[in-house]
């Protein structure tokens, strides 16, 4: 498995514009192959901002990769018009990681 994650620090005041933005968009992520799950978190506030984080997990690096090249990729990340309303306090922050060990309940 492959985690991606992004970090979003959001100046307080724009938390719901930018969670209304996520909320709204048109994901593509579910047309990939390898594509396992998506979340996105809400931190607590600090600093005069509020992190945010999106995690998505594919089934490997490369699926990963194949997603970022994709007409579905370049569709999603297309600026939507409402993140003009949205003040950051700085860029996000890409990390990826590749998962070593994995503990799930399976209901």
């Amino acid at each position: 498995m492959y985690l991606v994650m992004n970090r979003f620090r959001v100046k307080v005041g724009s938390e719901a514009a930018f969670e209304e933005i996520w909320r709204s968009r048109e994901s593509k992520l579910l047309e990939r192959d390898g594509f396992v799950r998506f979340d996105l978190l809400r931190g607590d506030e600090k600093e005069g901002y509020v992190l945010f984080a999106s995690h998505a997990l594919w089934r490997d690096k490369e699926a990963f990769a194949d997603w970022t090249k994709s007409q579905q990729f370049r569709a999603s990340h297309g600026k939507p018009k409402s993140e003009q309303t949205v003040d950051y306090a700085g860029p996000p922050v890409l990390e990826c990681f590749e998962v070593i060990d994995d503990l799930t309940i399976v209901a």
